[in-house]
């Protein structure tokens, strides 16, 4: 580990475990839009690693099997007691058939991701799972896309029944064997995080894209209710798929798409507040998503050490509590938003 580079770490709700304040996430590394090479994939995790990242997240969506492939890879060249290893379940592979649809995975293993959120499903999706990684244990099982985002209003309520009828009582007990030390969902909508908080007994939760610099609609109700009942947050997509990461540019994304006027209209107003105060955009936006107490970690893809290596010296970065204050003065911030009021700690 680069003793200059060394991240702070923050209990993970009440499950004991300590996680950096930058996880690595592995979308990317299942060839997400792009095709990468092995030899870079594996790099980055390794950079991440030797920098202080010790939370790895995957996913057996993220390029069918491939993600959690590599990060095998990874964690065959470090001490797996080390990190804390987060994977999800929902999807199982069949190797029989060829990948229906791609979604934006242009690359990984040809196999179709199969949506099943039963018990034996569930169970299925963690034998895979173990032997993709070559590890005998995983940390963290989070319940993966039950949200209108991925299903649709049709079929959210039936999505929701299975997934607290099945793959909730699977990873239940499982904790309960103490075969993974914490359970959860990881999503992309808040409301969906506050469902399933007052369903169940839940450990963490990883949320992407509804709590940043942009906008916080986790704020009036999710992240209060995991402070009082002992949530460890997670946050993803803290770049809302990339426009505070670039930029109010032409092409700039949103949810995945082309960002619309209106949102590069805001993004452009929040560049302007953080030029004034000689901030760089995306170092705000990861400060900001850390300042609220109930966020133990931000989850970060990267498809090269260079990203891993620039998203961790921002946080070493200082931020005025002027950039703040002004941000909310000009309404582009909730005024209720907890902020930093230095490097995380």
């Amino acid at each position: 580990m680069d003793a200059v580079s060394a991240l702070p770490r923050r209990v993970l709700g009440r499950t004991g475990l300590e996680i950096s304040v930058l996880g690595f996430g592995t979308a990317p590394l299942g060839d997400l839009f792009v095709r990468l090479a092995d030899d870079i994939a594996i790099a980055t995790i390794e950079r991440a690693f030797a920098l202080g990242v010790n939370l790895l997240d995957s996913s057996p969506l993220y390029g069918r099997g491939l993600a959690e492939h590599r990060c095998g890879t990874a964690l065959r060249r470090v001490p797996r007691r080390d990190i804390v290893l987060c994977t999800k379940v929902g999807r199982w592979m069949d190797p029989f058939q060829f990948p229906a649809d791609n979604s934006g995975f242009v690359g990984g293993q040809p196999h179709r991701a199969i949506f099943d959120y039963s018990y034996d499903g569930t169970m299925r999706s963690v034998e895979q799972s173990l032997l993709r990684l070559g590890t005998d244990r995983i940390d963290l099982l989070l319940i993966h896309d039950v949200d209108v985002w991925t299903h649709g209003a049709d079929a959210i309520e039936q999505r929701f029944h299975e997934a607290m009828s099945g793959a909730y009582l699977a990873l239940d007990k499982l904790r309960g064997e103490g075969v993974v030390k914490g359970i959860g969902v990881g999503v992309n909508e808040a409301d969906m995080c506050v469902r399933f908080a007052k369903a169940g007994s839940f450990d963490t939760m990883l949320l992407a894209g509804r709590y940043s610099l942009l906008e916080q609609p986790a704020l009036s109700e999710f992240l209060p209710l995991a402070q009082q009942q002992g949530i460890g947050v997670m946050l993803g997509g803290v770049f809302n798929s990339g426009i505070l990461a670039t930029g109010a540019v032409s092409g700039a994304k949103y949810n995945y798409r082309d960002a619309p006027p209106e949102i590069m209209k805001k993004v452009a107003e929040i560049e302007r507040v953080c030029a004034a105060h000689n901030v760089d955009l995306p170092t705000a936006a990861l400060h900001f998503a850390l300042g609220h107490p109930a966020v133990a970690s931000l989850v970060l893809g990267g498809q090269a050490p260079r990203e891993v290596e620039r998203n961790v010296a921002a946080l070493s970065s200082r931020v005025p509590a002027g950039l703040w204050s002004d941000l909310k003065t000009e309404h582009l911030l909730d005024a209720n938003a907890p902020v930093p009021s230095s490097v995380p700690a």
